[in-house]
């Protein structure tokens, strides 16, 4: 994406009022835009991109030079035990309309968002970028996983057979702000916000589901949002590339819990129901060829990083997804 204030770019991003989008606006906003790029962030009221036809008008109306692909039917360990056939239908649509039209448009780049949590379930520990189709995904999310792994497959073809710039990123564990803080269907680290805030206001224990034990590498949505800037705008290999903490920041779930509770000041008991399943144990990236590229990248440190998002979730309690 060359830095040419005489050609001009604009950059659809999907799933743009999300996690990620919320993160990548929030960095564009307050300093990282440059005087040649225009920015949309495409939310839900905009298109239907489960619809062909409404996703080939949205990218007519834009005609997008960049895409940011994150739009994608998501949900936690229970929300993805429930629908894996629908989460599998719903996320292959997407990907086909997104891609197809970004290529019949015109664009560049598209850089898409998969997951750690689409790599195999038996797998040698820490994972890396080659690793990613060597065997089934972990059961609970199977539909989701395998979704995911398409992208990498046409992103391989539109490389090939279309000249295109078609990549992706594998991100760890993602929180911030504007996460979805449901507690059924949420993330780890947002459905623990959530619970906290709840146990505070009833003046009651936190219940944490599952033993505690697994670990997880966690990355802020603001850390994450300057690295999806740079892979648009610097990455130009078709496969994907981890973005991640490292394996030395990994710490469990119990910690996490721990880290939340002291951020938003909790001082009960937490208790741990070990009747509620864990999911995978581990699922430790490798990040070193984003280490390649950028050695002294500077991630937020995670205390500093979960106090903001916590600040953030309880100023806007009325407002938050949940």
């Amino acid at each position: 994406m060359e830095n040419d204030s005489s050609t001009k770019h604009v950059v659809l991003v999907t799933g743009g009022t999300g996690l990620v989008g919320k993160g990548i606006k929030y960095v564009v906003e307050n300093g990282e835009k440059r005087e040649n790029e225009s920015w949309v962030f495409l939310s839900s009221k905009d298109a239907d991109l489960t619809d062909y036809e409404s996703t080939k008008a949205v990218f007519a109306k834009h005609k997008p030079t960049h895409v940011i692909h994150l739009a994608a039917k998501v949900g936690g360990l229970y929300g993805n035990l429930r629908a894996n056939l629908e989460f599998f239908r719903q996320n292959m649509t997407i990907n086909d309309n997104v891609l197809q039209n970004a290529y019949q448009n015109g664009a560049q780049k598209v850089v898409s968002c998969l997951s750690t949590c689409i790599f195999p379930d038996k797998t040698s520990y820490p994972i890396n970028e080659t690793m990613l189709h060597k065997g089934p995904p972990h059961d609970s999310n199977y539909g989701y996983s395998y979704a995911k792994r398409m992208i990498d497959v046409m992103n391989r073809g539109y490389s090939q057979d279309c000249d295109c710039k078609y990549t992706s990123v594998i991100p760890c564990n993602i929180f911030g702000p504007h996460d979805n803080y449901n507690i059924e269907d949420g993330h780890v680290l947002p459905g623990l916000m959530h619970k906290i805030y709840k146990a505070k206001l009833e003046g009651k224990p936190l219940t944490v589901w599952g033993t505690g034990k697994p670990l997880r590498q966690f990355i802020y949505s603001r850390d994450l949002a300057r690295l999806m800037i740079w892979t648009l705008r610097e990455y130009n290999e078709p496969e994907p590339i981890i973005l991640s903490v490292g394996e030395e920041d990994e710490i469990s779930i119990r910690n996490a819990a721990e880290k939340v509770a002291k951020a938003m000041n909790f001082t009960k008991e937490l208790i741990f129901d070990t009747e509620k399943a864990d999911g995978q144990y581990k699922k430790t990236a490798d990040n070193s060829k984003l280490r390649k590229y950028l050695p002294d990248f500077k991630f937020t440190p995670i205390d500093v990083a979960l106090k903001e998002t916590c600040d953030w979730f309880v100023d806007n309690y009325e407002i938050a997804r949940k």
